[in-house]
């Protein structure tokens, strides 16, 4: 499955009010790095996007990619993978990540530690779903500091819904150009 990626720069941001970190929006840390990615899909399967938005104090970088035949839940897995190979790439080893995810976010924390012990499988000793991107995250996890962090999605946060119009725009991309 081909995974396509576009990369959007943008100049550093504005330290945040007090306003605004009262509001839906997560705070910047003022030396810290941030992260948000979500991924979505039309027909599950389908054709599916992902999409992260990374914020440090240098600016904002936008990522995001497609897939024709996909699920929602790899395209969830997929954001934060090239999240985290960009960060990676950037010489960056510590960030927060936040998910709409708690798939995501209960799997890395949770149960790949369970599934490594199981060679690969679930409780119900059934193999576990997308273990190839599951695989490659915990390779990414093991090698970075990340804090993974859950929020629900479509509530607002200016940050997840970006995420949420990069994969949807990838998706369109696909539906127009098969």
């Amino acid at each position: 499955m081909a995974c396509s990626a576009v990369v959007l720069l943008r100049k550093k941001s504005p330290a945040p009010t007090q306003a605004a970190v009262k509001s839906n929006s997560t705070a910047r840390k003022p030396d810290g790095v941030l992260v948000f990615t979500d991924g979505a899909c039309s027909g599950n399967p389908g054709p599916g996007g992902w999409g992260a938005l990374i914020q440090s104090p240098q600016g904002e970088i936008e990522l995001s990619g497609g897939a024709f035949a996909t699920t929602n839940n790899r395209m969830e897995l997929e954001a934060v993978i090239q999240a985290l190979r960009f960060l990676q790439s950037e010489g960056i080893e510590q960030a927060e990540l936040y998910t709409d995810s708690q798939y995501v976010k209960n799997g890395i924390t949770q149960w790949v530690h369970n599934w490594k012990i199981n060679q690969w499988k679930t409780a119900a000793k059934k193999p576990v779903l997308n273990q190839d991107l599951w695989q490659t995250l915990d390779e990414l996890n093991q090698k970075l500091k990340i804090s993974f962090h859950w929020l629900k999605g479509h509530a607002g946060h200016p940050e997840n819904e970006r995420c949420d119009a990069l994969a949807r725009s990838e998706i369109i991309k696909l539906q127009e150009n098969p």
